[in-house]
């Protein structure tokens, strides 16, 4: 006798990586304690919240024994909440939203799923490139679509256009992108997401229906070297943007994100209303009251970037004093290096014995890879050298 659903008995032996090396860490911290393990697998930003978040919170507090402060609200959020998260991507993306463009949400998980939830019928495709934030496949799954991948261009990890195009079928209805890039690290240029942009325009003509382009951006404040992250809303006019404050505010645990539907899109108003039944019947019913406040305070504030970029200059130089193949990450707070021997399982097994946790790239979509989440003290980064060296010796 089943006592769960055959397609959650296949996520639960398939697992997330992510988790499993996180959980690996937590054995090997007490086995070995805290300061003898350097643990690389889960981005979980470290730093505090900027000080705007704690002076918000003092705000509300001030106001929490009032009639209904912590109580219900219409699904989207507050109307003042929106109205001022419109105002402040209006700037960003150089167009002019409005309230009724933006949702709030229970993090960006919970936007996405509020939109496919919208969009999909049984058997649509969304079509994302690989290496992926793994979860998109249950996120499309949930209901009743399919998640079909397109490789990357090889070496830079950037969008394969030729590829996407001929990926696109009658049944696709989205395309899922992620810039700046988990687990990668690159940045998708204007000029690549300009051209996406057009393929999908004629593609949509071509099948009869909107192929939306969906860009989950949590990482947009964080680039390095120059990068930037485009604007995608004035490029095409089935784009919609997805993201949450859980990295740029160091708020992953209060769950707040949004979706934002471009302008240009006549009949956005009938997708907006969709998303919100969506975000009610899916059980969030509202976004969180707390997080709204902190967005009313803290909107436009971010945690010191300079941090990061230190952890990137050091992590590159421990990894390539020990003889690693990589790339700079552009953006986000990742390195996703070749795994010597091509095995990335074997090798982040190897790095488990000098007590290094990473997660295989196969975990991503991208086999012969690992990821390395330099969102950890210093001291983690300069205390794993010898034991990236020695693993990597391993495989010579």
């Amino acid at each position: 006798m089943n006592a769960i659903s055959s397609q959650m008995s296949k996520s639960i032996e398939g697992g997330s990586w992510i988790r499993r090396m996180f959980e690996a860490g937590i054995q090997l911290k007490r086995q070995f304690g805290d300061d003898a393990v350097c643990d690389f697998s889960l981005g979980n930003p470290d730093l505090p919240p900027p000080p705007a978040v704690g002076e918000a919170l003092r705000a509300f507090a001030a106001h929490v024994d009032e009639p209904f402060s912590l109580g219900y609200m219409p699904n989207a959020g507050f109307e003042w909440a929106r109205a001022l998260l419109a105002e402040h991507l209006s700037k960003e993306q150089g167009v002019q939203l409005g309230s009724g463009d933006v949702l709030l949400s229970c993090g960006a998980a919970g936007a996405l799923n509020a939109l496919f939830k919208a969009i999909l019928d049984p058997g649509d495709e969304v079509l994302t490139i690989a290496p992926y934030f793994v979860e998109y496949g249950s996120y499309v799954s949930n209901h009743g679509g399919v998640l079909r991948t397109v490789p990357s261009l090889p070496g830079t990890f950037a969008p394969d256009l030729p590829a996407m195009r001929a990926a696109i079928t009658p049944k696709t209805r989205a395309v899922l992108i992620n810039s700046p890039h988990n687990p990668t690290g690159a940045v998708y240029s204007r000029e690549d997401l300009a051209d996406l942009a057009g393929i999908l325009e004629k593609a949509s003509e071509e099948h009869g229906r909107p192929i939306y382009l969906v860009a989950d951006e949590p990482y947009r404040f964080l680039t390095f070297d120059g990068a930037e992250t485009a604007a995608l809303l004035p490029l095409y006019r089935h784009a919609v943007i997805v993201s949450s404050f859980s990295k740029n505010l160091s708020l992953a645990g209060e769950r707040l994100g949004y979706l934002a539907l471009s302008p240009l899109f006549a009949d956005r108003a009938t997708l907006m209303v969709a998303a919100i039944m969506a975000n009610r019947v899916l059980g969030y019913v509202n976004p969180p009251v707390i997080g709204q406040w902190i967005l009313k305070g803290a909107l436009g504030s971010q945690v010191d970037v300079s941090v990061y970029a230190r952890r990137r200059q050091l992590m590159g130089e421990v990894l390539r004093e020990a003889g690693y193949e990589f790339q700079m990450p552009r953006g986000a707070f990742y390195f996703f290096p070749k795994a010597p021997g091509g095995d990335d399982v074997a090798f982040v097994n190897a790095l488990v014995e000098e007590r290094i946790l990473a997660v295989p790239g196969r975990g991503f979509g991208g086999p012969g890879h690992f990821r390395l989440a330099f969102c950890v003290g210093d001291d983690v980064i300069l205390r794993s050298a010898a034991g990236f060296k020695r693993a990597r010796e391993k495989f010579a």
